[in-house]
């Protein structure tokens, strides 16, 4: 393959990356959005959506990595920077490049918050869940005799029908 035909293929994976990143970026602000109402179906349709286009980019960084393995540069970020100086010398997809990491790490930081939204939410229903069913918070780590803090007590009954 020659650099142009390189440089034009990568130009495409960078475009199709960066129209990806786009619409995952809009996806995890909908998903933000959904988490605050609560709404089940949509916070579903939205997840499907999501890991659709997070399979799509990631069969676009495995294309990347293919065409730089296949040009003798490593499937690294430094074997892309290798690739583009070779087939792109006069740096005309670097910006493209530099948007695509930027619109990359947007989407890791809302996906980062959304996380955070829902392990609180699961803390919450699990604290009621506790709260309940007379269960006593219980930690994950084990004590010096190699026991839970749960212990497998049964909880009290808070009431009956």
């Amino acid at each position: 393959m020659d650099r142009g035909v390189c440089r034009d293929h990568l130009a495409s994976l960078l475009r199709e990356e960066s129209e990806l990143l786009a619409e995952l970026e809009e996806l995890l602000a909908r998903e933000s959005r959904v988490l605050e109402t609560s709404d089940v179906p949509t916070l579903e349709a939205t997840t499907r959506a999501r890991q659709e286009r997070m399979g799509a980019l990631a069969r676009i960084e495995e294309q990347r990595r293919s065409l730089c393995a296949l040009h003798g540069f490593s499937a690294d970020r430094a074997g892309l920077e290798g690739l583009m100086g070779w087939c792109d010398s006069d740096g005309k997809l670097l910006p493209r490049l530099r948007e695509c990491a930027e619109r990359a790490v947007r989407c890791r930081d809302l996906n980062d918050r959304n996380g955070i939204v829902v392990a609180a939410r699961l803390k919450r229903v699990e604290g009621m869940l506790d709260a309940l069913t007379g269960r006593p918070t219980r930690s994950d780590t084990y004590g010096p005799k190699g026991h839970t803090a749960f212990n497998g007590r049964p909880g009290r009954v808070l009431g009956a029908a």
